[in-house]
């Protein structure tokens, strides 16, 4: 007998497979966010150790293959059993252990990580395991986050235009154009993290280093106020001037991130200046309205046609046009007519002898070098920072007995209190300027200009620095905004950077690191 039930079971059947949650497959990776994946994760779509298997498959296919961007000193071989670890947790619990719960990030290879070599770029430290993680590190595994691999730097980060080391042969190679810069120090995570090899990374900025490659590969970076996170841990080049923060696809990955690694620490005593200046959560300030009724002002000495590539400065002016549509009034311009004066008055005082000398006795005896003059010795470092090395071993004054120490820290509080008094006059919640006047330099290009606005304003106030994207010139070349601001005004920051990335949208993937086909993972794997 016909079972008369069946036309009306049978469609719910039929809806039942329509509805099963479909897998996460390798075209979600592309320019996803953390929130995105750990919803999927929280649906059953996506598990820890298959999204790091996705990230590993593109570093296989278009690291040292394909568009060959060099961007990788080391894969983490631990990466998918902390993956495996954190599903398996995630399966018991049904929580995650933190905010960043199996995100996959891409680690600058100055930040120490107990498991894996440390090199700072350098061949002499190949073998440099740290007897424990960075401040910075411990708070982001502490949150969850996996480190699929260590990002390739200039070495000893001491150049803000290239990325090239002697750990790596050839240069870190932009995933927009790679016949072009990633800038540096940092290129190699900026590079990693827009060809979407890890969710989120870490870099370090002294002069430009995380907002320079940030707006050569249309990504954000957070230069934060010095002392709202700690450096310990971190290889050193001038402690002046030193920080770490984040680079991301987005302004809100970028601010989860600084939610985490944010805050003191004992080991570096510059971090008490944050204490009672850090909210609950930044992300309170993540507002897509945040715009309206602002004040931004123009920062004109750092880019006019005279010094600017005449389509950068085009995209600037359009970019002024576009925080008006967003609700923002636009002072144009603000000026600190001695800025250009105290700038050439700063004296050179190497700082790297004796900062790096205490960063190597922190490591223990099992370190591979005791001093840099032990490197220096070893011929085991790029020859393009030689000059650099020998200047700085040779200066053997401590930073603070040089005569121009004083002068150099005058001139410091000077220029805050005239960029201070140039804010308050005019009323302005931060100044605006394009991160680099010119677009990315071809490698091996030292003629033409580089234009980096990165080192002007930032550094030597220790007052904080956000570079989104602004757009690209010659169709394809990335360039960044950066919203410079008061000291601890991240909450400002990122308000008006967020508002303008979701008025705007400028970020786009690079073509040369596309979705993977089928094909191509199973010869990652292979």
């Amino acid at each position: 007998m016909p079972n008369r039930f069946l036309p009306l079971f049978l469609p719910l059947f039929l809806l039942t497979i329509v509805a099963r949650p479909q897998s996460f497959k390798p075209k979600h990776v592309q320019e996803a966010t953390i929130d995105q994946l750990h919803t999927a994760m929280q649906k059953g779509k996506l598990t820890a150790v298959e999204l790091v298997q996705l990230y590993l498959d593109r570093i296989e296919a278009y690291d040292k293959q394909g568009p060959f961007l060099n961007a990788i000193i080391m894969v983490n071989p631990k990466a998918l059993a902390e993956a495996r670890r954190l599903d398996s947790l995630y399966k018991a619990t049904g929580k995650f252990v933190g905010p960043l719960h199996g995100i996959p990030v891409i680690v600058k290879d100055n930040y120490n990580t107990f498991d894996m070599p440390t090199t700072n770029g350098t061949l002499a430290m190949k073998k440099s395991i740290p007897p424990k993680d960075a401040f910075v590190v411990k708070r982001i595994r502490e949150a969850g986050a996996i480190i699929i691999a260590k990002s390739n730097l200039a070495e000893f980060a001491t150049s803000g235009q290239v990325s090239v080391s002697s750990i790596l042969p050839g240069y870190s190679r932009n995933p927009y154009d790679t016949k072009r810069t990633t800038a540096g120090s940092s290129g190699g995570t900026a590079a990693a993290v827009a060809a979407d090899f890890g969710t989120i990374g870490l870099g370090t900025d002294t002069g430009s280093s995380i907002r320079g490659p940030s707006s050569h590969q249309s990504l954000v970076g957070f230069r934060p106020t010095l002392g709202l996170v700690s450096r310990d841990g971190i290889a050193p080049l001038a402690l002046t001037n030193d920080t770490g923060g984040p680079i991301c696809r987005t302004v809100e990955d970028a601010v989860r991130v600084l939610d985490v690694i944010a805050g003191y620490d004992k080991a570096d005593t510059v971090t008490r200046r944050s204490e009672g200046k850090i909210p609950v959560s930044y992300r309170q300030y993540l507002d897509k309205n945040g715009l309206k009724g602002t004040r931004i002002g123009v920062f004109r000495q750092l880019c006019t046609p005279k010094n600017s590539d005449p389509q950068v400065y085009a995209l600037f002016n359009k970019a002024l046009d576009e925080l008006r549509a967003a609700g923002a009034t636009v002072i144009d311009s603000v000026r600190v007519p001695e800025l250009d004066t105290i700038n050439k008055q700063f004296d050179t005082i190497p700082q790297l002898r004796r900062d790096f000398n205490v960063y190597l006795a922190n490591l223990g005896p099992n370190a591979p070098h005791k001093s840099l003059t032990s490197i220096i010795k070893s011929r085991q470092f790029h020859p393009s920072i030689e000059k650099t090395l020998l200047d700085s071993d040779k200066d053997t004054l401590a930073p603070e007995a040089h005569k121009g120490w004083e002068k150099n820290l005058a001139l410091r509080e000077r220029l805050r209190k005239l960029l201070l008094r140039a804010m308050d006059s005019t009323g302005v919640d931060a100044l605006v300027y394009p991160s680099f006047s010119y677009p990315p330099r071809l490698l091996g290009d030292l003629n033409t200009p580089s234009g980096t606005n990165n080192n002007a304003l930032s550094p030597p106030t220790g007052f904080p620095a956000f570079s989104v994207p602004m757009g690209f010139t010659y169709t394809d070349l990335p360039a960044g905004l950066q919203f410079f601001g008061r000291p601890f005004s991240e909450p400002t920051l990122i308000r008006l950077g967020y508002a303008y990335e979701q008025a705007t949208h400028h970020r786009r993937p690079p073509e040369s690191t596309p979705v993977l086909s089928k094909k191509k993972r199973k010869v990652a794997r292979t």
